[in-house]
């Protein structure tokens, strides 16, 4: 898994856009966006239920699933953690496959790293 800090493309760039809107207008501790291999755009924040806890990550690639979606291109999360979270990798790759690049920011929309998944 290679990582470091690139600078976005814009359409990687719109999807920070779209995740951080997304995790905002929810106030939720994280939010993403994925584009799928068809150029359309999926964005989600974190679910926090007593029944019910998805990543931001997990709700996108869930979109992208019910939608029809038979393939990922790239994703953002925007979160406090360090890393990204492997079960998100791990859903990423199950649409995506190798190749996914994945880019982690600040809440604040700042990119801090990017992962291109196995």
């Amino acid at each position: 898994m290679a990582e470091g800090a690139v600078e976005l493309s814009a359409e990687d760039a719109k999807l920070v856009t779209l995740a951080r809107a997304t995790r905002a207008r929810v106030r939720s501790a994280e939010g993403a966006a994925c584009r799928d291999s068809d150029g359309r755009t999926y964005a989600a924040a974190t679910v926090d239920l007593p029944s019910l806890r998805l990543s931001a990550v997990q709700v996108c690639v869930a979109m992208a699933v019910a939608s029809g979606s038979r393939g990922l291109e790239a994703a953002v999360v925007l979160t406090d953690a360090d890393t990204v979270d492997p079960q998100d990798l791990a859903a990423l790759g199950d649409l995506g496959g190798t190749g996914v690049v994945v880019h982690r920011g600040d809440p604040a929309g700042r990119s801090v790293q990017t992962v291109h998944h196995p």
